[in-house]
């Protein structure tokens, strides 16, 4: 589990095209010291497994849906990447939950430049902004940030000078796609909302048909 406090904002070395997969060697010497094998680093929100390191870097493969569902896909030598370590049990929750599970990519449409923040607006699919709401949480290519306005197709954040600073979000243009996970809370409740539903109406049907066959009588005038 991470928290979307960006840790690093490091760098793609290399791009390896496979068959169904790309193999991606990223720098980051923060978030590299320490890692082994079999550890996760969230990068630009994905969680991926680290293969193996040296030297400051990292391999990670990346499978076709991860490619397809992510702008990881998009990624090559030289471009800056958002990086954060698993959160340690018992360690501050500095952002909020997040999973590393990117749920789709939105397009940034608008940043409008203020005294000391910057707002940015950003399209989201549309299957996504149901979980969206005013002052409820996002992570953005794994930042973790908060929404000012949530609109029916978008949705605007606020960039303070720390994270134009020490992230990806500080040097994306107008027109590029960034990462999206929504709050995991919101699905959970969206399910089981959702199940609820359908036991109540599936209990209401079962009762109906019950009485029907009992030869329950009908109201006068009922219409059938």
């Amino acid at each position: 589990m991470f928290t979307g406090i960006v840790e690093e904002l490091g760098e793609v070395a290399a791009v390896e095209e496979l068959a169904e997969s790309s193999r991606f060697r990223l720098r980051g010497p923060l978030v590299t010291e320490g890692a082994k094998h079999g550890d996760s680093i969230a990068v630009n929100g994905v969680c991926l497994t680290v293969v193996d390191t040296a030297d400051g870097e990292f391999t990670a493969d990346v499978m076709a849906e991860t490619l397809k569902r992510s702008s990881l896909g998009a990624l090559a030598a030289g471009d800056r990447v958002n990086l954060e370590r698993p959160m340690a049990l018992g360690g501050r929750l500095g952002g909020h939950i997040v999973q590393g599970h990117v749920d789709g990519t939105g397009t940034i449409t608008e940043r409008v430049p203020g005294e000391n923040w910057e707002i940015v607006r950003i399209d989201a699919p549309g299957g996504l902004t149901r979980y969206i709401v005013e002052k409820g949480s996002i992570t953005v290519d794994g930042v973790s940030l908060t929404v000012v306005e949530a609109g029916e197709a978008d949705f605007t954040v606020s960039l303070i000078p720390t994270t134009l600073a020490l992230t990806t979000l500080g040097v994306k243009s107008v027109g590029d796609p960034v990462n999206l996970e929504v709050d995991v809370l919101a699905k959970y409740v969206e399910r089981l909302l959702g199940h609820r539903a359908a036991a109540g109406a599936a209990g209401a049907a079962g009762a109906a048909g019950a009485a029907g066959a009992a030869g329950v009588a009908e109201p006068a005038g009922a219409v059938r």
